[in-house]
């Protein structure tokens, strides 16, 4: 497969395409404008592509560039008459119709079957386009620390006259085709899988997203299996008008505390409207000085915030159920009301078992993962043919009440017990040592019930902010020395540690804003240095102060802006005695430093603002990496991180007003 990265810029009265191979990095630029016109030799290469069966990989491309390409390859002849100017408007006017239609999630004319030229687009492929984690392709330049990160410095409707003004476009578009092949770069599994799954399956899955995955891979065996053509099954979904809660609620689950009983009975009563599942219910409950809420996503409670520690006397319990929605559904057989019960459910129950038999480093057991997982969020997705929202209510609702019996009996049972954490698929509890058989029991009781099985791990220590936000550091375990190096190269924030020739490993779980390890690259990446000097304080005892004396990447100083809609960014400084007022970019980058500007966020229509970091601190601008020889050059301001870490480490250790702060 021959790949081509891809950008283009279109502009009222100038096109500009950028393709970089992806092997030989050789460039082509095409520009189509009156100071240079590449039209003729742009159709050539096109028709290459096509003939040659050579690849476009672009960011968000199937909205955009792949629909201008095509727009271009199937109109190109009616143009020979044409001024290069009425050109480039026709280009122009119809790359705003496909931006217009991507935003208001209209169908593209040339959806990927009709494409003469196949196409990767990576924006697609990690779902990018989802709400939750929707990011434009300045914001994953951000992420991954690009070393130029660039906005468009020319408007869209800008009248280019000047070669200079090309040459900047250019430029963009080469920084922007060299981040994407970045991503590209960093996706080579997600593109080996994909791969994999079109060879196999036959169906073209290279820009597919994982639900798409899960329900083209599922919807391939349930054609089969069902005898339907692929068209009557994404037709296939069961509406309801309302769902009783009780009509779905599993025998077996009771309550002996008074707290527990109540919320059950609440469930019990509840009814909802089958169109309005989400957000349908949202309970609290006290129970043991532990708050637990309730609701669509999940079961959520922990304990005030803190640190526990295993000692001789007791132990930190971790129990949770592997892949726990997906085995409530097969150990109770549901599925959506469209489908035949048993086929559904024998063909939900292969894809497990078969999981298992498959290595983890197997591609497909991570596709298995994928249409187990999916299943359960696509029930309660109207555009898939899993849709029936009472089984989303069966799962979720049954599984926090399954979850909670467990939890209670532990409590009640375990005199001296400390309820830590309760979250969504396990629990985590502080008990006596001596009571560890008793534990077990309880468990072991509550698997025979359920007919679900848990997974047990003993935390040596557990550092508590909030149920979203923490660090569980394990116990050692012994592995042989290739298991152990393997271990230590792909998680570096494990502990290890070697013995009289014997080698060990603890694991160490990040949450939340703890987490600064292998960050999936749509979230905020902002200041790692100070989740990586918590992390240091309470699992090496090295002070915050000693680890900022240490890290010397300015990058785990830096800080992600973005400015949306009707706000933009500005820097205001004094420069030569004189006041200015400077138009940054949409998303930049940038460090707290004892010099430097004032960046804010500036409303267009009313000249409000917001400073993007309060108070007196000034910021650095590092779109464009600088290294600088000596580290002091960067003039970081070391007490607004060393601040911002210690404020953090009291939160966690401040219980009550009459404890003493650390620092």
């Amino acid at each position: 497969m021959k790949h081509w990265v891809m950008d283009y810029e279109t502009l009222s009265n100038c096109f500009v395409g950028v393709f970089e191979h992806y092997k030989t990095q050789e460039t082509k630029v095409f520009v189509i404008h009156e100071l240079q016109n590449d039209l003729e030799k742009f159709i050539e290469f096109l028709q290459e592509n096509v003939n040659n069966r050579e690849w476009h990989i672009s960011y968000n491309g199937l909205a955009f560039d792949a629909q201008v390409t095509h727009y271009i390859i199937n109109n190109y002849k009616d143009w020979t008459e044409l001024s290069i100017t009425n050109v480039t408007n026709l280009i122009y006017a119809y790359a705003q119709s496909c931006i217009e239609k991507s935003n208001n999630k209209q169908f593209s004319d040339y959806p990927i079957w009709k494409m003469k030229i196949g196409q990767i687009d990576v924006f697609k492929m990690h779902h990018w386009d989802n709400p939750a984690k929707r990011s434009s392709l300045k914001w994953i330049q951000y992420s991954m620390d690009w070393e130029n990160i660039l906005d468009m410095p020319i408007h869209h409707n800008t009248k280019i006259t000047e070669q200079k003004q090309l040459d900047t476009i250019i430029k963009y578009c080469i920084n922007d085709v060299k981040s994407t092949k970045e991503i590209f770069n960093r996706s080579k599994s997600e593109i080996k899988l994909r791969k994999e799954l079109t060879r196999t399956y036959g169906l073209n899955m290279f820009s597919a997203s994982e639900p798409r995955i899960s329900k083209e891979i599922f919807g391939y065996y349930l054609t089969r299996q069902l005898n339907l053509n692929k068209s009557e099954l994404r037709k296939m979904r069961t509406y309801r008008d309302t769902i009783k809660v009780s009509d779905i609620l599993l025998p077996y689950i009771s309550f002996t505390s008074p707290e527990f009983s109540l919320l059950f009975d609440r469930f019990k009563a509840l009814e909802v409207d089958a169109s309005k599942v989400k957000g349908s219910f949202k309970y609290s409950i006290n129970y043991k000085d532990v708050k637990t809420d309730f609701g669509l996503g999940g079961v959520h409670g922990a304990r005030k915030k803190g640190v526990f520690k295993s000692s001789d006397d007791m132990v930190i319990m971790s129990s949770d159920v592997s892949s726990y929605y997906p085995n409530l559904a097969i150990v109770n057989k549901w599925s959506p009301g469209h489908f035949p019960q048993e086929e559904f459910c024998r063909q939900y129950k292969w894809f497990y078992e078969e999981r298992k038999k498959i290595p983890k480093s197997n591609p497909m057991n991570y596709v298995y993962k994928i249409i187990l997982n999916s299943t359960f969020g696509l029930s309660n997705d109207e555009k898939s043919f899993f849709y029936d929202p009472e089984l989303c209510m069966r799962i979720t609702i049954n599984g926090q009440l399954t979850l909670m019996m467990l939890y209670e009996q532990i409590m009640e049972r375990i005199p001296g017990s400390v309820a830590l954490l309760q979250n969504t698929d396990g629990v985590e509890t502080m008990i006596p040592r001596e009571s560890l058989s008793t534990y077990m029991e309880i468990c072991k009781e509550w698997e025979e019930n359920t007919g679900l099985e848990l997974e047990h791990d003993e935390y040596d220590q557990l550092v508590l902010a909030d149920v979203n936000n923490y660090i569980g550091v394990n116990t050692f375990r012994e592995v042989n020395i290739t298991k152990w190096r393997e271990i230590k190269q792909s998680q570096p924030h494990y502990l290890f540690k070697v013995d009289n020739d014997k080698f060990y490993y603890a694991p160490v779980k990040l949450k939340g804003r703890f987490d600064f390890h292998n960050l999936q690259l749509h979230k905020n990446k902002s200041k790692l240095v100070i989740p990586k000097a918590i992390y240091q304080y309470f699992v090496n005892d090295i002070l915050p102060e000693e680890y900022l004396d240490t890290n010397r990447n300015i990058l785990d100083y830096c800080i992600g802006g973005k400015s949306k809609g009707d706000w933009k960014q500005v820097a205001k400084y004094v420069e030569g005695g004189e006041y200015i007022e400077k138009d940054l970019q949409k998303i930049n980058r940038y460090f707290i430093s004892n010099d430097g500007v004032k960046i804010v966020k500036v409303n267009k229509n009313d000249a409000r603002e917001i400073q993007l970091e309060a108070g007196k601190w000034l910021q650095t601008l590092y779109n464009k990496m600088n290294v600088e020889p000596k580290w002091d050059n960067y003039n970081i301001n070391k007490g607004y991180y060393l601040n911002a870490i210690e404020q953090e480490i009291n939160n966690i250790l401040t219980v009550g007003s009459n404890q003493m702060k650390l620092f």
